[in-house]
């Protein structure tokens, strides 16, 4: 069964589970942009690559891979391959996504391709494929942690995203962040809306270096 979505009376999606939002007010579309893509150096870092792999922590909407895949569209210097691994431990509805993206008129086709695709998802590994293979998107449905210890991925960006650390720990604990640390090459780039002390600490243990940034209002960083 598709996750439980309640939808609030300004249109935002809030999860029963979490007790939380999916994203901001604004439908998300500016967090996507400038704390994911452009907090990852994105799309400059990928300018004439062979070939760019971003890692994602909750999958949610698929609001930053659709922000990912669009800036990719827009790109004459984009990677020519993109590949977009994202966990998710407790999928949407396909009907609930298209929900979701329609306030953002400007990612519309791109959100009708991935509803179409975005069905049958039972725990395990799904690869989707968009822009005749050269976009693709695999989707690790289960436990974060588990999933990322039992592959052997290595990332260039690494978008770590899902409920506050308040709300689940368990994905941002250090078990899970070592186990994203493992799939980064030296140089990989991660970013991530918290600030939270535990969150930082815990990066910086594995190995990251760990920089506060001006936010995405109304956060201050």
């Amino acid at each position: 069964m598709p996750e439980r979505v309640d939808w609030l009376a300004d249109g935002t999606p809030f999860s029963p589970r979490f007790g939380d939002r999916y994203h901001s007010e604004n439908g998300g579309l500016d967090q996507a942009r400038q704390v994911f893509l452009h907090g990852c150096g994105l799309p400059a870092a990928w300018a004439d690559a062979a070939q760019w792999r971003i890692l994602e922590t909750g999958f949610g909407f698929g609001l930053n891979f659709l922000v990912t895949w669009a800036a990719w569209r827009a790109d004459p210097r984009r990677t020519r391959m993109l590949h977009f691994v994202s966990t998710e431990a407790w999928p949407v509805s396909a009907e609930d996504l298209l929900r979701a993206a329609s306030v953002h008129p400007e990612l519309a086709p791109l959100a009708q391709e991935l509803h179409d695709q975005f069905w049958g998802l039972l725990p395990g590994i799904h690869r989707l494929a968009f822009d005749g293979g050269r976009v693709l998107l695999t989707l690790c449905i289960g436990d974060a942690q588990t999933v990322l210890r039992q592959q052997e991925w290595t990332v260039d960006s690494v978008y770590l995203d899902g409920f506050s650390p308040q709300r689940n720990p368990e994905l941002w604990n250090l078990h899970t962040l070592k186990a994203v640390a493992r799939c980064c090459r030296r140089g990989t780039r991660l970013a991530t809306w918290t600030i939270a002390r535990t969150v930082r600490d815990a990066l910086t243990q594995c190995g990251f270096v760990v920089e506060k940034v001006p936010g995405v209002p109304p956060k201050r960083d």
